[in-house]
């Protein structure tokens, strides 16, 4: 299937049917896994097409980054808990008198810190903070909404991430832009325009301090939390397993903020900003492996037996599982989308309205309806950039001008509004990972305020449109 071929309608109903279900059966994986098995049914691929799928979409280099990935910070976090670490951390926090509100604060200002990496953030966010959150009785909803909205749109910001390498790599050739110095330069262009990322990040710093006022969803999980003291609701399924939440200090050991806390964190920093630096490529994977192993030696030489190092590992391994199965399924799901031509029909069928004014808007709306539907802003940022940033060009007789900074921001912060809210996405899961929430509860809570934004973001495009 070259890029120009679909299967018509057809082709967003597994993403569609997965997000449907997602919401009426409250089970991700459940969902993830009929949409695949009636997508691969509906291609004829029949009985096997399901299998055949996982076996080809798990077997690849990017879902094995993400894996171990996913499988060394479960470790790192399981590390923390078994020396005390994220105790010791909150204590220390709360020896600073924080009210509730700056606590909240706190989660908004790391999560923009550690900008370097959207896989990092909302897991480093959620699991660090989440104890004062819990004792100042914020729900765990509002806590992977903060997780959440300080992680991709941070990312999409800042010109010394992956997502400024991947995406200034895919301008190189289109128009007068001829090599990475150009791209970049575009890139750098583009970001103050970059309506929806800025806004969900200021959002979430107006919501904390009461100027943006609570509503939908998220109002009733928060009066939950203070009026019952229930940071989840009853019935909900944390996205963290019991082997990675239930783990207790180590009894008689004496352990240190520093080197249990702080050190492995600047490891973790020090590796994926320095590998970006000097390789162009941020090593997070690595990283994390090396803090891990870092944290181990650390832990055996404060006296903490080897065998119970291990089993802490293993633990932390385990704890991660429920995100790694739900990953694994919207892996598939976005291969399955891909084979389908879901966005290339929806890109087909919207084209024809693009005009000038109307270019920055309508490509907003475009990748953000990619992006919810396939959950990966990346792969939308592929289908997107080399459609509309060409189209842009046409109109600027092949001139870099506001109106190419526009369509690239409004292709980015599309993919972001995907990648933000999606029950899909891979940042949104592991959101919930991080802050140990019920997956579809954050999704329903951090919705309500992504649309609002991402509606403030198109009226502010169709504004612009007219002048740009």
């Amino acid at each position: 299937m070259d890029l120009h071929d679909h299967l018509g309608l057809l082709s967003v109903m597994p993403a569609a049917l997965a997000i449907l279900l997602a919401f009426v059966t409250r089970n991700t994986v459940f969902s993830l896994a009929v949409a695949c098995f009636v997508g691969v049914m509906s291609m004829d691929k029949g009985l096997m097409g399901f299998p055949t799928l996982l076996k080809e979409t798990l077997g690849t280099t990017s879902f094995s980054w993400i894996l171990l990935l996913e499988l060394f910070i479960g470790t790192v976090i399981a590390f923390f808990q078994r020396t005390g670490a994220i105790q010791n951390f909150t204590s220390w926090i709360e020896r600073r008198a924080l009210s509730r509100v700056r606590v909240q604060l706190v989660g908004w200002f790391m999560g923009m810190f550690v900008f370097f990496s959207d896989y990092f953030s909302p897991l480093f966010v959620g699991t660090t903070v989440r104890g004062l959150t819990d004792r100042y009785q914020v729900s765990r909803e509002k806590l992977a909404y903060i997780a959440d909205s300080t992680s991709a749109p941070v990312s999409v910001l800042v010109p010394i991430t992956g997502w400024a390498v991947f995406i200034s790599g895919l301008l190189i050739g289109m128009g007068p832009i001829e090599d990475a110095g150009q791209a970049m330069s575009v890139f750098l262009g583009a970001i103050p325009y970059n309506i929806y990322a800025w806004l969900s990040v200021l959002t979430v710093g107006l919501v904390i301090v009461g100027i943006v006022p609570l509503f939908g969803p998220m109002r009733q999980a928060e009066q939950r939390a203070q009026e019952e003291g229930k940071v989840l609701r009853d019935g909900a399924e944390p996205l963290v397993g019991e082997e990675l939440t239930d783990i207790q200090p180590y009894d008689g050991v004496r352990t240190s903020l520093f080197l249990n806390f702080f050190l492995p964190v600047l490891v973790v920093i020090s590796i994926a900003v320095g590998t970006f630096i000097v390789m162009g490529s941020a090593k997070t994977m690595e990283a994390f492996l090396a803090a891990s192993v870092a944290l181990g030696v650390i832990m055996r030489l404060q006296g903490i037996p080897f065998h119970d190092i291990m089993k802490t590992a293993i633990s932390g391994m385990k704890g991660v599982m429920p995100a790694i199965v739900i990953l694994a399924l919207a892996y598939s799901l976005n291969q399955l989308s891909k084979d389908m031509g879901t966005a290339t029909y929806i890109v087909e069928v919207t084209q024809d309205w693009l005009t000038p004014s109307l270019l920055p808007a309508m490509t907003f709306l475009i990748a953000a309806v990619i992006a919810f539907s396939t959950g990966t802003s990346w792969g939308t940022f592929a289908i997107m950039m080399p459609l509309s940033v060409p189209i842009a060009f046409t109109f600027t007789g092949d001139q870099v001008t506001p109106l190419i900074y526009a369509t690239v921001a409004a292709v980015a912060g599309g993919g972001v509004f995907g990648d933000h809210c999606s029950p899909l996405s891979d940042t949104s899961v592991l959101a919930s990972t991080g802050a140990a929430s019920d997956h579809i509860d954050h999704i329903k809570t951090q919705i309500p305020f992504a649309l609002a934004v991402a509606f403030l973001a198109l009226v502010a495009y169709l504004m612009a449109g007219s002048w740009l």
